[in-house]
């Protein structure tokens, strides 16, 4: 359960209130709208599964760092280490910290003003520190504090957050379906003479259903991970899309698909909760968001930082990465990088620029990770495996091929952004190479 609510929290943030918009206009009939996040949900499984094969037959901590180190060596590994730690994680926090910040400013005006109080003049960059960014210093900082102190208070925190999240967030379909002010005959409206355009939908989707792997990251720190590993990607991501089915069905029900594709000054489900239930509900529903995005980064907070620390305890990364607190047995070095990092982007606002930059690499490794599962199978086949991923060899063929399709998609429409991530995540080439020469490894 602790690890399902990990999934959970790493998947559902604010990205389920604005993304339906931009696949409604890429797929603007209310079916194909549908069937997009059916399929990208499908897609999201059938990877989940092969990663629980590959989190039983090597229970530790790291995600896909440690299977592509497994199947394809140390470098594949450290470059999707490096990613994580540049902009996978990190700039994802810092973009939730300061969705945190907006959202809370719908009640308190302070907390989203952006008026510099100071500003530290650095060459190229500067350090600009406003209201804004200082409730999302205070954030990232609270939850790293709260996850350093052990695994207890960060469960117990973790497990709040997420059973808020996910009962708020099923009353809110079961309440609008059930006495909400729609139509269904808005599935059935399609907007005339419209273009449609699936491989931007899918990248999207992937892009929200993204995070369903987390449970891995944490594998050697769950009981019985043979057991509990599978059990954990299946629950969690069974629970994200059945709850993004139902959210999206509720958002047709309220708002014609041709509306939502053309409204772009207000975010969707407040808009929802509005026609369907009245402003009190818009207005929960903008407080839900302040919780659901404050979720996902108390999960993040706590995948990330497995990852640095398994590079580092296997001579990979910087050794001080590895330090497990005397106290309270986490890995605290890592936890305070990851946030002192995220700080930075926050202060630089230049999280989106790197989320833009290496999205695509979220697709890229997840989908060669779970080729290591054919891999690991030829070269190990005699192996035990306390879990086999359900629809071996289709299902991960599939995932594979889809994400390396959508990865493609998603370079060739933006490829200067797209060339800029590459950049970014090949720098981490020779920085490998510098820590093995400075750690003495052959």
């Amino acid at each position: 359960m602790d690890a399902a609510a990990i999934v959970i929290s790493n998947v559902i943030g604010v990205g389920i209130f604005i993304t339906p918009r931009i696949i409604a206009v890429a797929i603007p009939h209310p079916i194909g709208f549908l069937a997009v996040w059916l399929a990208g949900g499908l897609l999201a499984f059938a990877g989940a599964m092969a990663y629980a094969e590959l989190g039983t037959l090597r229970p530790r901590s790291g995600g896909e760092y440690v299977y592509l180190r497994e199947g394809y060596g140390p470098l594949a590994a450290f470059l999707t280490g490096w990613t994580s730690f540049v902009a996978g994680f990190a700039g994802a926090i810092a973009a939730g910290a300061l969705g945190v910040s907006d959202y809370l400013g719908r009640f308190l005006p302070v907390a989203s003003d952006s008026t510099p109080l100071l500003t530290v003049p650095l060459p190229w960059l500067p350090l600009v520190f406003s209201p804004r960014t200082l409730v999302a210093l205070t954030v990232i900082t609270g939850l790293a504090l709260i996850h350093m102190r052990g695994l207890g208070p960060g469960r117990l925190v973790q497990n709040t957050l997420a059973g808020i999240k996910v009962g708020a967030l099923a009353l809110f379909v079961a309440l609008g379906l059930g006495l909400g002010r729609g139509s269904l005959a808005h599935l059935t409206t399609e907007v005339p003479s419209a273009t449609y355009n699936w491989p931007l939908a899918f990248i999207i989707v992937m892009f929200a259903y993204s995070g369903w792997n987390a449970a891995s990251y944490v594998a050697e720190e769950i009981r019985d991970p043979g057991r509990n590993v599978p059990r954990a990607l299946a629950l969690g991501t069974g629970v994200v899309v059945l709850l993004y089915l139902g959210l999206n069905f509720l958002y047709l029900y309220a708002v014609p698909i041709g509306e939502i594709g053309s409204d772009t000054s207000s975010e969707l489900a407040m808009v929802a909760a509005e026609r369907l239930l009245g402003p009190v509900a818009s207005t929960l529903l903008g407080g839900l968001a302040v919780i659901v995005l404050s979720g996902s980064l108390s999960a993040m907070t706590v995948a990330g930082p497995r990852v640095y620390f398994a590079m580092a305890r296997d001579g990979e990364f910087f050794p001080a990465f590895a330090r497990i607190h005397p106290r309270f047995h986490t890995p605290w070095v890592s936890i305070a990088a990851q946030a002192v990092w995220s700080s930075l982007l926050v202060l630089t606002n230049t999280k989106d620029q790197l989320a833009e930059y290496t999205g695509f690499a979220v697709l890229l490794f997840s989908a060669v990770a779970v080729s290591t599962v054919f891999v690991l199978r030829r070269r190990y086949p005699d192996e035990p495996r306390p879990f086999k991923a359900l629809g071996y060899p289709v299902a991960p063929a599939i995932f594979v091929l889809a994400s390396l399709a959508i990865m493609v998609a998603a370079i060739a429409g933006r490829p200067g952004p797209s060339l800029v991530g590459a950049i970014i995540i090949a720098s981490g080439v020779p920085l490998y190479w510098l820590l093995r020469y400075r750690l003495k490894k052959p």
